[in-house]
């Protein structure tokens, strides 16, 4: 969803795309008229920060974001491929300088021009170590980005030297290395711009922002609604075919499936496991089953001196080989998920079957890491989970298999709703495991690995720091190809195996529906409706 993208039930070249599984599910049926100007809602829930493009890594603040901005580049939701949008082209010979030309009659929200300056300002801002953004680390390719975003201590400048304004409508991009994928890093919605204005007030901003997306924001009820409506000059090539997205928040996904079957909902993100079973026959052809290029996983708590060192390795191997992914994902999930063989989701570019060598379970192997690796700390494991997403009953059934076949006192740790899970994981408030998940921001493997493992990335939740890690996709960003990073990273996962930071459970698909008031609603591989597509029947 946006976005680096954790999942709330919870964020190159044509070669590479091709690979990509971009499923979508289309609409049964059409109405004789649809009213432009109507406005549809959404199954949300209250974003974590405030509404800046660089400060939004979850899917509630990031969905929200993705319609309000458009950077120079998007994916086409029919095919994963790389389409211009600000953007009229990006040029490079080398994979380190870009020459961006931006096209013209693209303005924001207020109606100011959105000019090359916008852009430089926006990145420059955004990965200033001073305005605390979360993806702050999505630019740290860019030259000079260690000169505002320093390891320690205060930014020794305001600007990074790699960003130059050329004019208006040009400006160019220098890294720091060679990364043969970079055009498809800058679809991700930090990389959108900023108007003038929201440099004076930041804050301000970020309750009512003004982006330059095909929806402009009209009001955000804190913990209710965020409603949107379609902006009329949108010079972007996906122009809204209704009226505007309500973003409704809800408490449980069990409440949003309710108001759906009685229309009061009109798009649902899932529906809950309670309701696998049955939505397609509730629903009919209004039901979708989508592939996803997303993954379920458990991470841990390695900033906790209970859970560091190498030995602690063979604990979480232990606990990944206890889980029988098969049979939950069988049962408990209704067969809508596959069982995980890797760190990364199925059908992306770079994907290797079997790169999670403790993805399987082994009963007799998990009590000898175990025991090898000093047993769980306390004898006791809690699991953290966002109550509002779902997850209690898979939470349940793989506590039961670890207490069953480990011996270990696992349960569950409900929070009341995505937003309180998120800060305590991100605010390192947690001791033992919890639940996470990731929806591709570009589908190649690097982007499921670099922004989640590498040290100090901008989603590394858990603090896993491997020097052998980052030197691998270090390499692998610097390959001469799309092909050759992809083969890089898979070395990179290897270490990953090994180390066991997070436990790979199954792979996402989308299943969801919509109400009888839309029509001409599909999914693209991100989990995401195709936002400007949705009709509103007359």
């Amino acid at each position: 969803m946006t976005g680096a993208t954790r999942v709330r039930w919870a964020l190159v070249g044509t070669t590479a795309v091709a690979l990509v599984a971009t499923g979508c599910s289309s609409s049964g049926g059409s109405s004789s008229s649809t009213n432009a100007g109507g406005t549809f809602t959404y199954q949300s829930g209250e974003p974590q920060n405030p509404l800046q493009p660089a400060n939004a890594n979850e899917v509630n603040g990031g969905r929200v974001v993705q319609n309000l901005f458009r950077g120079l580049v998007d994916y086409d939701p029919s095919n994963g491929q790389i389409r211009m949008q600000v953007a009229d082209k990006i040029d490079t010979s080398d994979s380190q300088t870009f020459n961006v030309t931006l096209k013209s009659g693209w303005t924001f929200h207020d109606g100011t021009p959105v000019k090359a300056k916008n852009f430089v300002d926006s990145w420059n801002w955004s990965a200033n170590t001073k305005n605390n953004q979360i993806n702050s680390d999505w630019f740290s390719d860019i030259q000079g980005y260690a000169d505002v975003h320093p390891a320690s201590g205060s930014p020794t400048a305001t600007t990074m030297s790699g960003l130059t304004v050329v004019d208006d409508t040009h400006f160019t991009i220098k890294l720091n290395n060679k990364v043969s994928y970079y055009e498809y890093k800058l679809g991700y919605p930090a990389f959108s711009p900023l108007p003038d204005g929201f440099f004076n007030d930041p804050a301000g901003y970020g309750q009512k922002p003004v982006g330059n997306g095909p929806y402009q924001f009209v009001s955000w009820d804190h913990n209710s609604q965020i409603v949107t409506k379609a902006y009329a000059n949108y010079q972007g090539v996906d122009k809204p075919k209704n009226g505007g997205v309500v973003f409704k928040a809800y408490s449980t996904a069990e409440a949003a499936y309710a108001d759906l079957q009685s229309n009061n909902l009109d798009v649902m993100d899932q529906v809950p496991p309670s309701a696998l079973a049955s939505y397609k026959n509730d629903l009919g052809s209004r039901a979708i089953d989508a592939p996803q290029g997303a993954i379920q996983s458990i991470g841990f708590t390695l900033y906790q001196p209970d859970w560091s060192g190498a030995d602690k390795a063979k604990v979480r191997q232990a606990l990944s080989m206890a889980i029988d992914r098969d049979t939950i994902t069988k049962t408990v999930l209704q067969g809508s998920r596959k069982p995980a063989t890797a760190f990364v989701a199925e059908g992306v570019a770079g994907y290797k079957s079997g790169a999670c060598t403790a993805c399987k379970l082994d009963v007799a192997q998990a009590k000898t890491l175990l025991q090898e690796g000093g047993g769980v700390p306390g004898n006791a494991l809690k699991i953290t989970y966002n109550a509002d997403g779902g997850h209690k009953e898979w939470v349940d059934a793989v506590c039961n298999d670890i207490r069953q076949n480990l011996g270990v006192n696992c349960t569950g740790d409900p929070k009341p709703d995505f937003k309180t899970a998120r800060a305590a994981i991100t605010g390192h408030q947690l001791d033992g495991a919890f639940r996470t998940g990731w929806v591709q921001d570009y589908p190649l493997n690097a982007n499921f690995l670099a922004q989640v493992y590498r040290t100090g990335a901008s989603s590394n939740d858990t603090g896993y720091s491997s020097q052998q890690f980052d030197q691998l996709a270090k390499q692998a960003d610097e390959a001469p190809t799309v092909q050759d990073s992809e083969t890089g990273y898979q070395q990179a996962e290897a270490v990953l195996a090994q180390d066991m930071p997070q436990i790979p459970l199954w792979y996402y698909r989308t299943n969801s529906g919509y109400s009888t008031k839309v029509q001409n609603v599909s999914f693209d591989s991100f989990g995401n409706p195709v936002w400007t597509a949705v009709q509103v029947k007359g």
